[in-house]
């Protein structure tokens, strides 16, 4: 039997949830971010693809959508369209490249860092192998992504 320890946060003063997409492959990795987030409810939403590919063709016809997604949690390394391809997509996409994108993965190399930071990720995270750890990790990215304010989509300049 599994035991989850979560606390949940005092609500934020926000206006709506924090809308958190998560791209990952591993169906058990997805898993345990869900349960993760769920001790966050209501404070964030999340929505789970396991491809890049997939991301994408749900992306792109969302970006005019309001609540498109605050954050991108991104793994590195997946089959077809890897997290490096898919970060470079979004960032080549004038509808899409505001994305804050948090890189959430097993890979600690330093050229899969180094990487994701010169195609501009906006962070990078060693998912911790402890689920306590990891709960953690998760409530530091909740307390500090929640208090974040958001680019709405693509602002036309005249």
């Amino acid at each position: 039997m599994q035991v989850r320890i979560c606390r949940v946060m005092p609500a934020q003063a926000a206006l709506r949830p924090l809308q958190a997409l998560l791209i990952d492959d591993n169906p058990a990795d997805c898993l345990l971010a869900q349960e993760a987030l769920d001790c966050h409810i209501p404070q964030v939403n999340v929505k789970i693809i396991q491809d890049g590919i997939g991301a994408l063709a749900w992306l792109r016809p969302q970006h005019a959508h309001p609540a498109l997604c605050d954050v991108i949690l991104l793994n590195v390394n997946m089959p077809g369209m890897n997290g490096c391809e898919l970060l470079a997509a979004i960032r080549g996409d004038a509808a899409l490249r505001h994305l804050p994108v948090v890189m959430l993965t097993t890979s600690d190399r330093p050229e899969d860092i180094d990487r994701t930071y010169d195609l501009i990720v906006s962070s990078y995270l060693v998912k911790q192998r402890e689920f306590s750890q990891f709960l953690v990790q998760i409530k530091d990215f909740v307390r500090f992504w929640t208090g974040v304010r958001y680019r709405q989509g693509v602002q036309h300049r005249a």
